[in-house]
């Protein structure tokens, strides 16, 4: 049976309370491994019970989602950093990658400036530890994507999140080394315009993932979304790509493997 990985979900949110064991066993029958991307402080706890419910299944990162990144910014990060350290001591990771962070101009237009300074941060993290980092682009992705290509050096490599741009956006990003564009529910919705953009852009620049509770594939739009629906999305890329399950399931497979090694 073919096994998918899930780049990006948030399987710790108070969404899967009431049936988080039930979502994991179907989660764990079609994927092979879950990334989780954090978002602030309090969501560590919740994030790290799950790698220790499942160490060889659960992946979590760390690092400051830019819709929470506030006045304080400052000092999150430098609590955040002591914790990677300590998590990441003598060789046993705790954290596989830095993230989600980013830049988000849909909530709040006022503080790009700020949310730029903590990504700088987080991308010196990146380089520093030898970490993926996973980048949240929400009406920003021109400015992600050319502090990328300006910050880029042979160790720096991660995600650009949920991609939702334009073909020229996308061939910028498959033209920076160790960057990936993270596939989503959105190109199973009938008036996305992403299906048309994907197929021009070669498989091996692309990674699955569900951002769970969020963001569900057809047909459970409006509905929350679990890790579980990653073969929809699979069989959709598939389908765009002209290709087979089979292909899409090794080559995404294969890409996590470079990003997150």
């Amino acid at each position: 049976m073919l096994k998918f990985t899930d780049t990006h979900s948030h399987l710790y949110l108070s969404q899967f309370d009431s049936d988080k064991t039930a979502v994991v066993e179907r989660a764990l029958k079609v994927l092979d491994a879950i990334y989780l991307p954090n978002i602030d402080m309090e969501t560590i706890p919740s994030m790290l019970e799950l790698r220790h419910l499942h160490n060889d299944f659960f992946f979590p990162m760390i690092g400051l989602h830019p819709c929470s990144v506030k006045e304080d910014f400052r000092n999150i990060l430098e609590e955040m950093e002591a914790m990677l350290i300590a998590g990441n001591l003598h060789g046993e990771k705790t954290f596989f990658g830095i993230g989600e962070t980013g830049l988000d101009m849909y909530w709040d237009k006022t503080r790009l400036a700020i949310q730029k300074e903590a990504l700088l941060i987080q991308i010196e993290w990146a380089k520093k530890y030898n970490l993926p980092i996973i980048l949240h682009c929400r009406e920003t992705l021109d400015e992600a994507i050319e502090m990328i290509e300006i910050e880029s050096t042979k160790e720096l490599r991660g995600i650009f999140h949920c991609f939702d741009g334009n073909l020229e956006q996308a061939q910028r990003i498959a033209s920076i080394p160790g960057f990936k564009m993270g596939i989503g529910g959105i190109i199973t919705y009938k008036k996305s315009s992403l299906p048309e953009i994907i197929s021009q852009i070669d498989l091996k620049h692309f990674v699955l993932e569900t951002d769970s509770p969020f963001l569900p594939p057809t047909p459970h739009r409006g509905k929350r979304n679990e890790s579980s629906y990653i073969p929809l999305i699979a069989q959709q890329l598939a389908e765009i790509q002209s290709t087979g399950l089979k292909q899409v399931c090794e080559i995404t497979n294969r890409n996590v493997a470079e990003v997150f090694g």
